[in-house]
């Protein structure tokens, strides 16, 4: 049997060449402020690829993404084992652009920051008045440069995006910036509607894209996860102050009021974190995580 290594390890996923094909594994590692944590969060893995699935085969039609199959039956041998099960998607390889397409639907976080400061989020002028997590009259696109692991990532604004990508791919830095634009709005917008229909709020959300050998975008790495999106309970839901999530601000919240933990969680910080994830997948697909 041939062994496996891994060519490419982030905070949380593992990417593994398999010749014309990539083999994207998201480990139980959990990562906040840019940092690895010391603990796992068991089962989170599965969460994250089993989500990705779901909003892939939900967006197909409104624009391509990596995914061939998260069947282990359909990768070679060493990943048909317990170790892989369920959290090993097989991808598409793509030339990844290296902008991070960042869709805001409501004021919070690091936005909310800057807008109480200026008005202003990633350079785009807000409407006066707008109260903690409120809705925004239209979804926001704040895109990012990506940073190396340790590293925090730029914002960067839609004109800087163009640059970014003009100097790689000359004379095509704007069709590109503007489908990566138009692409995050148009997902976000219909994958929030639905996610409203079950209850869920996301209130913003991460994409990252890739060229084919075509030159044409394509959705890769992972969608509309509890790692890359804040999703809130729609039950509840009140502007004013911040809101309770399904995501890991549980988990920033927890490091933020213990400074001195070395980024070591307490069980019940990841026994919550992980039921808040799996409540998340049940709501938003209708099935229990297998």
């Amino acid at each position: 049997m041939k062994e496996f290594k891994p060519i490419k390890e982030g905070k949380v996923r593992e990417i593994y060449d398999n010749g014309d094909s990539l083999i994207m594994v998201a480990t139980d590692r959990i990562s906040a402020f840019d940092v690895i944590l010391k603990n796992k969060v068991t089962d989170k893995g599965k969460v994250l690829t089993q989500m990705s699935k779901f909003w892939f085969d939900y967006t197909k039609d409104i624009l391509p993404n990596h995914m061939i199959s998260v069947d282990t039956a359909d990768m070679p041998e060493f990943f048909r084992t317990p170790e892989f099960e369920g959290r090993s998607m097989l991808c598409r390889k793509l030339t990844m652009l290296p902008i991070e397409c960042i869709v805001r639907g409501y004021i919070t976080g690091s936005g909310w920051a800057s807008y109480q400061k200026s008005g202003v989020v990633c350079g785009i002028s807000l409407p006066a008045g707008l109260k903690e997590c409120d809705k925004l009259p239209e979804p926001i696109y704040t895109p990012s440069t990506k940073a190396e692991i340790g590293d925090h990532d730029e914002n960067i604004s839609y004109e800087k995006s163009i640059d970014v990508l003009e100097k790689i791919y000359p004379g095509k830095g704007e069709t590109y910036a503007t489908a990566l634009r138009d692409n995050t709005i148009a997902l976000y917008k219909a994958c929030a509607e639905y996610a409203l229909s079950k209850g869920i709020i996301i209130a913003d959300t991460k994409f990252e894209f890739g060229l084919d050998e075509n030159g044409n975008v394509v959705l890769a790495d992972e969608m509309l996860t509890p790692d890359s999106s804040r999703f809130w309970p729609a039950k509840g839901y009140e502007p004013g102050h911040g809101q309770p999530s399904f995501d890991k601000q549980f988990v920033r919240d927890w490091l933020k009021a213990n400074p001195d933990s070395d980024y070591d969680l307490p069980q019940d910080v990841i026994d919550k974190t992980i039921a808040k994830y799996k409540e998340a997948y049940l709501m938003l697909t209708g099935k229990e995580l297998s």
